[in-house]
């Protein structure tokens, strides 16, 4: 064996080594795994918000995103298996030397299972063997990874559509206040609050350890995991600000949760963050948004112990330690560009407001037929 075949040999088996760790992280530990991998499924992605900037109007950008994590879920096992590929013939041509395409056309024919090229060395049907192995072994974990992660996505989407007749589509958080104000229906608030922190405890969980789960878009073009979120914070922390004696722990337990969410995605994701921000810190809503929202508020009679001006102060300090990362997570996953949720990418933008469905009556004295 000449110094560079084995050269070649031990960064063969250096590469098959790093691919299987980042499979195992990625697919089997339940927890966070950054991998070398992770450049072809940016690259996917950039590819989709680019073709999706080239769209007339939101839903269009949104039915092109919709296909951006599925595609780079594909571009995932597509990267793992050329690695794999591309180790096995390393260590092929650094065990028998020949020329590298032969030793490439056997670790494919084995990775494949094709078996149209093997070893014609006694020692080399094990490498063949391992080949084969390695390839039946990738597209198993990946097809038993989709479950994993659809189930976590359903669990999250339930909520996030039951929101939309609470709280419009997109979401927003006064109009969440408003429409249960209305219907006289603030007292079913504590138990709302109470799932969405089980909720936010959920995606936690499952969107750091399987970050695709970030990227896979609602059915529905308007509804979005972050943009929910975001209202169901926004909802709560008004209500304390307004009312903080009537207002119900559940709410606080909420806003505590979900913040504790998105700083644990931020970390995933490489967000930087203040993990202790000081209540009188600025924020980016402007004071003339909260105000307005209150006033709405006030218009239908929703509880008020506190006037807007004083209550701003109150809404800033729990909004503080959630508006900076939501707005970089909504920025990241191109969210609907929904009220109070930051900027967009695209141009135009403009937030989209939620429209209340409108209550019709039938007429007195009618009769069917």
């Amino acid at each position: 064996m000449t110094p560079a075949r084995f050269v070649v040999l031990v960064a063969g088996v250096v590469v098959l080594l790093g691919d299987a760790g980042t499979v195992i992280k990625s697919l089997i530990v339940p927890r966070p795994a950054g991998h070398y991998i992770a450049l072809p499924i940016r690259g996917a992605r950039a590819v989709f918000r680019q073709l999706a900037m080239l769209a007339r109007s939101y839903d269009g950008i949104d039915r092109v995103l919709a296909l951006s994590e599925p595609v780079a879920l594909v571009v995932q096992l597509a990267t793992w298996i050329t690695i794999a590929l591309l180790g096995f013939s390393m260590v092929n041509w650094g065990l028998w030397g020949g020329s590298f395409g032969t030793a490439f056309a056997e670790a494919g024919s084995s990775i494949f299972t094709l078996g149209f090229a093997i070893s014609p060395h006694t020692g080399g049907h094990a490498i063949d063997f391992a080949a084969a192995g390695t390839g039946l072994v990738l597209v198993a974990l990946q097809i038993a990874y989709l479950p994993s992660i659809y189930g976590a996505y359903n669990r999250r989407e339930t909520l996030v559509t039951l929101l939309e007749s609470r709280a419009g589509a997109p979401a927003w958080g006064p109009e969440l206040l408003i429409r249960h104000q209305l219907i006289a229906s603030v007292d079913n608030l504590p138990t709302l609050f109470g799932e969405w922190e089980r909720w936010a405890a959920d995606v936690a969980e499952s969107h750091t350890s399987y970050p695709s789960l970030l990227y896979l878009r609602s059915p529905r073009s308007k509804n979005s995991w972050i943009v929910s979120l975001i209202a169901i914070m926004d909802a709560a922390a008004i209500y304390l600000a307004l009312d903080p004696d009537t207002a119900p722990l559940e709410a606080r337990m909420c806003l505590r949760m979900g913040f504790t969410s998105l700083r644990d995605i931020a970390v995933v994701r490489s967000i930087p963050f203040d993990p202790d921000p000081s209540p009188d810190d600025p924020i980016t809503l402007p004071e003339e948004e909260f105000v307005n929202a209150c006033e709405r508020l006030s218009a239908i009679g929703f509880p008020m112990s506190r006037q807007p001006d004083e209550a701003w102060a109150h809404f800033r300090g729990w909004r503080v330690n959630y508006e900076a990362v939501a707005y970089a997570v909504a920025w990241t996953i191109n969210a609907p560009p929904a009220r109070w949720t930051g900027p967009r990418r695209w141009a135009g933008a403009d937030s989209m407001i939620p429209v209340r469905p409108v209550d019709r009556q039938p007429s007195t004295g009618a009769h069917p037929g």
